[in-house]
């Protein structure tokens, strides 16, 4: 891992490291005995389809997160489908959501731990076990829709907090 990346991990580390933190992040998505990796911003949008559900009725579904992952106002990765977060250095990692948190106000998409389920490629990411989705702002979307097939997005920004077992 490179300087650039190790040094805002630790700094974020000893700001919410377990002595003293602030705010503990609810029992749903705390993630005890890891250690930070990596954290970074992410801006982007939340993309909804416009499906029927399961009462016949049209309503937005999501389909997929599209978003640039940021290090001190640069872009160093991205994050889409699957999920999948995948940095310039050729390392990714898929997930599966295990837990969630509400957002902080109603137009907030959850906090989300996903479990990581696959790695690709080798880099920042590699040793990585968990990703938190913390500090949501947006990305819920609301409304009706009236087009089934039809495709919408809420712009959204977040924190994701990779961890690593031990």
């Amino acid at each position: 891992m490179s300087i650039k990346l190790a040094a805002p991990a630790l700094l974020l580390a000893a700001l919410i490291g377990p002595a003293g933190a602030a705010e503990p992040l609810p029992e749903a998505i705390a993630a005890p005995g890891e250690t930070v990796v990596l954290s970074l911003h992410a801006e982007g949008a939340q993309v909804y389809e416009c499906k029927a559900g399961t009462d016949g009725k049209l309503a937005w579904a999501f389909r997929e997160p599209i978003a640039t992952l940021l290090s001190e106002g640069k872009t160093i990765g991205r994050h889409y489908a699957g999920p999948n977060w995948e940095l310039a250095d050729g390392s990714a990692v898929a997930g599966k959501a295990i837990g969630n948190a509400p957002g902080a106000t109603a137009a907030d998409i959850p906090w989300l731990k996903l479990e990581v389920t696959s790695h690709r490629g080798n880099g920042a990411l590699t040793p990585v076990t968990t990703v938190q989705r913390i500090n949501t702002h947006g990305g819920k979307l609301d409304g009706a829709c009236d087009k089934a097939g039809a495709f919408k997005s809420a712009p959204y920004s977040a924190e994701y907090v990779f961890l690593k077992k031990g």
